[in-house]
């Protein structure tokens, strides 16, 4: 599965404004600079985060952004779905009984991908904005990546 620039992106921000929160709202052109993110995309990214109810914004002078909810009742796939982003590892269009396949059946490893897209999603929902901004997702990512490069060689 690939998440694209727009989930990434996304996460990205809200992660920034997140760690920043406060009670004064966050220009997006700070967020934009400090991500290296188009400020346009971002634009974008954040019409669909505000109806999403993940962000509220505020007009006028030192206007912004702001969460719309604690950094801990964010969850990262709350973020990744608002804006548009699937989360799935099949080419199976969402939502349709047909397959990938010419003859609109489903390939022999359609139940291996879809299985992985939904771990993606449980995982993804597990973990917090909060989680990110105080970087509590310290695992055994490191322990596996060591163990990968060890049976490499």
């Amino acid at each position: 599965m690939r998440l694209s620039t727009k989930g990434r992106y996304a996460v990205m921000a809200m992660a920034d404004l997140g760690s920043r929160s406060g009670e004064r709202p966050m220009a997006l052109a700070d967020i934009a600079e400090r991500q290296e993110i188009s400020l346009s995309y971002l634009e974008q990214l954040f019409g669909k985060l505000r109806k999403g109810g993940l962000v509220r914004s505020v007009r006028g002078p030192g206007g912004g952004y702001l969460l719309a909810r604690p950094l801990d009742q964010i969850r990262v796939s709350d973020i990744i779905l608002a804006v548009d982003e699937p989360i799935k590892a099949t080419r199976c269009a969402m939502g349709s009984s047909a397959g990938c396949q010419h003859n609109s059946g489903r390939c022999l490893t359609h139940d291996l991908w879809e299985e992985l897209g939904n771990q993606i999603y449980l995982y993804l929902s597990s973990v917090s904005l909060g989680d990110v901004c105080e970087r509590r997702l310290l695992g055994s990512s490191g322990v596996f990546h060591d163990i990968l490069m060890a049976s490499a060689q």
